[in-house]
């Protein structure tokens, strides 16, 4: 049975990036039960936090993910979030407006370390 596949936000990398337990980290549990998806903005936003020295295990990691494109659908719910969230003065950054539309252009579960912002955006299935 293939399993579900699931987008992440940068939280989780940057958290799994950053501990030593490797298992501990909700990426570990995610993977262990779900296929892992990021958009291509969280890997823009890894890429440019990484340091020259970790880009080996920056470019490894990102070879087992897959890596969703912000399209036109993408973009199409990215306005229908932004739109929604500053009608309600709770607008959050762009870069995750551009993440959560990718989950839901592509019908994904989600799954972040920030759901305070995240939990803003209507239609997102958080796993936890």
């Amino acid at each position: 049975m293939e399993s579900e596949t699931i987008l992440i936000d940068t939280s989780i990398l940057i958290d799994y990036f950053r501990k030593k337990d490797k298992q501990s980290t909700t990426f570990y549990k995610l993977s262990l039960k779900y296929k892992i998806a990021v958009s291509s903005v969280t890997e823009f936003e890894f890429l440019t936090g990484a340091r020259e020295e970790h880009f080996e295990f920056v470019d490894t990691l990102f070879k087992k993910l897959t890596v969703l494109p912000f399209d036109s659908e993408c973009a199409k719910k990215a306005k229908n979030i932004y739109l929604g969230l500053k009608s309600k003065n709770k607008l959050i950054e762009l870069p995750d407006i551009f993440i959560a539309s990718t989950a839901l252009a592509n019908s994904l579960l989600f799954s972040t370390i920030n759901e305070k912002h995240f939990k803003r955006i209507e239609g997102l299935n958080f796993v936890d």
